[in-house]
């Protein structure tokens, strides 16, 4: 609808001269208002109100109808929701109901407080006259209206329908709405409430159950499904199927009509770069720049350590030129020659030597000479280790073990640090080997490593098992059963353990409890030691190579996924593979009929009450009843040549051909059924309200604020339009 300034409004309502009503269409789904005469509404919007804070300001708003998302989201609207004046299609929110009003009187241009124009006003059939007064005292104190008149939104669509020559005077309306359906009779054009049938179910269920079936069949896709866009669905793709236990067998069965029948929504989705695997060249080349790389880093390395070895051999000759002036200086001048220098004494600077000369060398990388030439110091150092304890004093026994663990110790970390400067040697050395193969025949070098990954993860797990069950080779023909008992599970350990245990608890068992007062219990306590069971405590190298070749795998073959700790215990690990068009396609197949079928059959979503087609058949049931008290049994006989569908629920595809197929089941053999179309089902109601409102019949059947306070509720309880155009 174009955009009109509040100025134009206000000018176009200035003219529209004051006996001209105003004609509002107040349905559960859309608030439709316009002048009477007119063919179209002048505003249409949603019968909602939203009242969410600015994020900012914290200032609350009130939103009336549908309004750009992209406004929305300066304000916080998870606190208030939409909210509708409505209970299945009867007012009872008239607080919401007044904002309502408000923004449609605003819009179609009427600024000043009081209205000056009659209102004609729709309601669904049988409405409660609690709600019908509580409207009539909104218009008649709030907006000071002159007149109100009230009438039924089906009623006025059948007349109209009537007026263009659709429908027959005598006939049978079925409206289905936004959240009620009704089947309203007529006989000589006007409606039979008495004989009318109403259901709490319309396109607002649907909709729902639509929405509910999509989000439990795509949960990762429930954002996409708003209400919005499944209302869109619903309109686009569902419809009514003649036989729905055949429709769900085809769909159960599949097949290439099921699949002709599935629509699919394409949800925005951005398909993922696709890596190729790098060719030979590619490899080459980067292994070129690596080796530059690396060449480059061992010339820094170098270049530093060329200046490191400078500086200490610099630091070097300055302490052997220190040493030898000292040896030329007085005893007496010592120590202020010392202190000039910064050391303290000449023992002290000897031991600046031996450290300086021990980092040269270790620059140098001369680790052979260090450890050769670190004898002859050793054995200054440790000079008692070698004389017999006869001949030294209690004092120089000490000093022997104290030498004597510092030499061991000495040499334990010698030798740890040689085995590490080994493996690392060994290291790089099978590094290269390995890359030197890769880089020969890539494909070859990965499946050697795969099928070795694979020797040793079962090299592991088989180890893993035989620790956990015990060695039972030796008792395989003795457990003919298959099981493995407690004993087979032990191990040599444990079965020493076991045997102590049980030999304690024989021999101490037989009197008074002195386990512990000698020494010799608790040596059987060390024996008993847990930490002593394992007999493999040491590294495996098995575990080792596992682990070296997991991981070059991962560096090479981006797919390869490593077994984890589940694997072992029989599970499989996840593996997730990268998403696809497939992944953002939402199929609506069984849902398309299934949804809609609820209009026929509400108890599909719990609700226990009649469908469409059973209520015309209560309908005309009642209306038999009351033909044969009026003697209108001829024209009572012949409602079903004229059964006009209306409302926006009754868009659906197939719906003329169920409500035949279900009416002629109710009916006589040889009755005639004709089910007709409303020109347009969604603006009719309005339409017909605007074309009455423009009838001199009009003015006649309205009341005004006088009547309805002298009158009072009752009269209004008994109050009906007279549908005469």
């Amino acid at each position: 609808m174009p955009f009109i300034s509040q100025t134009q409004r206000q000018s176009d309502y200035n003219l529209i001269p004051a006996s001209c009503p105003i004609v509002i269409d107040n349905g559960a789904s859309y608030f439709r208002i316009g002048w009477a005469g007119e063919s179209e509404p002048r505003i249409i919007f949603r019968n909602i109100v939203q009242r969410p804070r600015h994020k900012i300001t914290g200032e609350t708003v009130t939103i009336v109808g549908d309004h750009d998302p992209a406004l929305l989201k300066y304000f916080d609207c998870t606190r208030s929701g939409p909210r509708s004046a409505f209970d299945n299609d009867v007012v009872f929110q008239f607080e919401i109901m007044e904002y309502i009003l408000d923004f449609a009187f605003d819009r179609l241009g009427a600024d000043e407080s009081p209205i000056n124009h009659p209102i004609l006003i729709t309601e669904c059939a049988c409405n409660p006259v609690q709600s019908r007064s509580k409207m009539a005292e909104l218009l008649f104190e709030t907006y000071g209206v002159p007149s109100i008149a009230f009438g039924v939104d089906a009623a006025f669509s059948y007349k109209y329908n009537q007026k263009l020559g659709i429908c027959d005077r005598d006939g049978l309306a079925i409206c289905s709405g936004f959240s009620t359906s009704h089947v309203i009779p007529f006989i000589n054009g006007e409606p039979v409430y008495e004989a009318c049938c109403r259901t709490n179910v319309g396109g607002y269920h649907v909709t729902d159950y639509l929405k509910q079936l999509l989000s439990l069949k795509y949960p990762h896709h429930m954002a996409r499904l708003t209400w919005e866009k499944v209302e869109d669905l619903k309109m686009e793709h569902c419809y009514i199927t003649l036989d729905y236990a055949s429709e769900v067998r085809l769909f159960q069965k599949g097949g290439k009509e099921a699949e002709e029948k599935t629509r699919c929504w394409q949800l925005p989705w951005t398909p993922t770069p696709v890596e190729e695997p790098p060719s030979e060249e590619e490899i080459a080349r980067k292994a070129a720049l690596r080796e530059k790389h690396g060449q480059r880093l061992r010339e820094m390395a170098e270049a530093k350590r060329c200046s490191k070895i400078n500086e200490l051999e610099n630091e070097l000759k300055g302490l052997e030129f220190l040493i030898q002036q000292l040896r030329h200086v007085n005893g007496n001048d010592i120590p202020s020659f010392l202190a000039e220098t910064g050391y303290i004494s000449k023992q002290e600077i000897e031991s600046a030597i031996v450290k300086v000369t021990q980092s040269l060398r270790k620059a140098k990388g001369e680790q052979d000479e260090i450890e050769e030439k670190q004898d002859p110091s050793a054995t200054e150092k440790y000079t008692l280790i070698d004389i017999p304890d006869n001949m030294l004093t209690p004092e120089q026994i000490k000093e022997k073990k104290r030498q004597l663990f510092l030499k061991t110790t000495s040499e334990g970390r010698q030798r740890a640090k040689q085995k590490r400067f080994e493996e690392e040697l060994e290291r790089e050395r099978r590094n290269k080997e390995d890359e030197q193969r890769r880089l020969e025949n890539p494909e070859l070098y990965m499946e050697q490593l795969r099928i070795k990954y694979n020797d040793l993860s079962e090299k592991v797990e088989q180890r893993k098992r035989q620790k956990t069950n015990g060695n039972n080779h030796g008792n395989e023909n003795n457990n003919v059963s298959g099981g493995v008992g407690r004993g087979e599970r032990l191990n040599a350990a444990q079965k020493e353990r076991m045997r102590l245990l049980t030999t304690a608890a024989f021999d101490r068992g037989k009197g008074e409890d002195t386990f512990g007062i000698k020494d010799e219990d608790w040596q059987l306590y060390k024996k008993m030691s847990k930490d002593n069971d394992d007999e493999d405590d040491g590294p495996n190298e098995d575990e080792a190579e596992l682990t070296r070749v997991a991981s070059r795998l991962r560096e090479i073959d981006p797919t390869f996924f490593p077994k984890s700790e589940a694997s072992s215990s029989g599970s499989e690990p996840p593996r997730f593979r990268p998403l696809t068009q497939e992944d953002f396609q939402i199929l609506i197949g069984v849902e398309r009929f299934r949804c809609p079928e609820i209009l026929f059959h509400p108890n599909l979503i719990g609700i226990e009450q009649a469908g469409l087609d059973e209520m015309a058949g209560v309908s005309m049931q009642r209306l038999k009843s009351r033909a044969q008290r009026l003697d209108l049994e001829e024209e009572a006989m012949g409602i079903t040549n004229s059964v006009l569908i209306t409302g926006g629920s009754c868009l659906y595809p197939g719906m003329s051909e169920r409500l035949e197929a279900g009416i002629r089941m109710m009916r006589p053999c040889g009755t005639p059924i004709r089910i007709l179309k409303a020109s347009d089902a969604v603006l009719d109601t309005w339409r017909g309200a605007a074309s009455f409102a423009s009838t001199m019949h009009f003015s006649r059947q309205v009341f005004n604020k006088i009547d309805y306070y002298e009158k009072g509720e009752d009269w209004l309880r008994q109050y009906q339009l007279k549908y005469t155009f």
